[in-house]
């Protein structure tokens, strides 16, 4: 029998994390420490309850390294995503970070044990199409090769290693203990970094304060509480794929809020994209002759 939890998780952590690009665009504090007070207010919101409750548990030395690791490598993605994001257009590097899926696969299959199904090479596929026809294949005629093209492209590859190593790590921490352990990584990296680029720690408006709580409780310590779980659960490239229906939300977010036109295309690259994104969770390898018959139960993770 299917276990829904961590599919619920996944799909409520992509609902938490589709609203983040919508508090970039407001462009209410810098990048990079936008990416920093994320990390340190989650860290200290989650901290105390840890604390309290004592469910904190420290691992092996081995393990707590790759929680720290992980740590970096996310706050490593946020950042550099932040200042494509505002050095470009968020189309741009929304597009260019969710190239993640792609990288996750290719990382899995030179480098490591577990190789990546057909199903999940085909849903890539769709799904990357999907994605194509939903930001307009003309805007990739359009791309600009610059400094910001080249951080989107990193931030999807360290978010795609971050996958693949928090996986390991999950395996032997529990979710809470994780998290507390990699937002003190990613606070303390974040804040060197910080210092070193002279970025300010406040004269913000209290709109821009508020942003910064926002992406703290939902883009981060809801959002990755929920996806952590999933990741624990699942496959690190069915989770990785999934994530890309952040864009459809995203667009439907936009719309709602941001006053951004949905076009007859956008409709359509959306339905591929998360069709995409199913054909991963489909059982058996796709054929011919499984397509044609009747889809059996998925029982898979």
């Amino acid at each position: 029998m299917i276990n829904a939890k961590p599919r619920l998780a996944l799909a409520f952590g992509i609902l938490c994390i589709s609203i983040f690009p919508i508090l970039v665009k407001l462009r209410l504090t810098p990048g990079l420490i936008s990416a920093f007070y994320r990390m340190a207010i989650a860290f200290s919101i989650l901290l105390p309850y840890m604390l309290v409750t004592k469910k904190f548990k420290l691992p092996e030395t081995k393990h707590l390294l790759l929680a720290i690791l992980c740590g970096v490598l996310f706050a490593s993605d946020v950042a550099v995503w932040n200042i494509a994001i505002q050095e470009s257009s968020a189309t741009q590097a929304s597009l260019l970070t969710n190239l993640s899926p792609l990288w996750v696969g290719i990382i899995s299959y030179v480098f490591l044990k577990i190789k990546p199904a057909t199903n999940f090479w085909i849903g890539t596929t769709v799904a990357l199409f999907g994605m194509a026809m939903l930001v307009g294949f003309k805007f990739f005629l359009e791309l600009d090769f610059d400094n910001a093209f080249i951080l989107a492209v990193l931030s999807g590859i360290f978010y795609s290693i971050y996958l693949l190593v928090s996986k390991k790590a999950l395996t032997h921490i529990d979710v809470l203990s994780f998290m507390t352990i990699s937002l003190l990584a990613s606070s303390v990296y974040l804040a060197i970094a910080c210092l070193i680029m002279n970025e300010p720690f406040s004269g913000f408006s209290n709109m821009g304060w508020f942003v910064l709580f926002l992406q703290a409780v939902v883009c981060q310590l809801m959002a990755w509480l929920s996806i952590s779980y999933a990741t624990q659960h699942m496959r690190p490239t069915r989770v990785s794929l999934s994530l890309l229906g952040q864009a459809v939300l995203t667009s439907i977010l936009a719309w709602l809020f941001l006053d951004e036109k949905i076009t007859l295309n956008m409709i359509i690259g959306g339905v591929i994209l998360l069709i995409g994104i199913r054909i991963t969770f489909y059982a058996k390898t796709l054929s011919i002759k499984n397509l044609k018959s009747k889809n059996p139960a998925d029982t898979a993770q």
